[in-house]
């Protein structure tokens, strides 16, 4: 079992759609990431619920409908920079700190966040 399927054993479906939900809704309200986001945010908020799913150890729906991931090339066709890479990190965690988590689980999705919004970095 990898790390990440005890998440989605500790905190299961919901959770993830909650956090998923107060992301979509912090970038909403966040000028700078509402302008690398489609006008329609719903089916963006699927697909990220849907890869969240995966990624910490639920359905494999994500891949079956979309194939692999590929994050960094899907997302290429942004300027992911230091700035954009913290408007998007403090909107995922603070959407993080919303849901009623234990600690330990709390950290390793940290953990998986911060990896990832550093890997997408893309301009200088």
């Amino acid at each position: 079992m990898n790390e990440f399927q005890t998440v989605y054993q500790a905190i299961g479906e919901e959770k993830i759609k909650e956090l998923t939900r107060y992301f979509y809704e912090g970038v909403e309200s966040n000028e700078t990431l509402r302008s690398i986001y489609p006008e329609e945010l719903a089916p963006a908020e699927e697909r990220l619920y849907l890869f969240l799913l995966q990624v910490f150890g639920g359905p494999t729906t994500y891949s079956e409908e979309r194939g692999h991931p590929r994050l960094r090339m899907r997302h290429l066709q942004w300027a992911i920079d230091d700035k954009m890479r913290n408007h998007w990190l403090n909107n995922m965690l603070n959407a993080l700190d919303r849901i009623d988590v234990d600690q330990n689980v709390k950290e390793l999705m940290m953990s998986y966040f911060v990896k990832v919004a550093n890997h997408m970095i893309n301009r200088q």
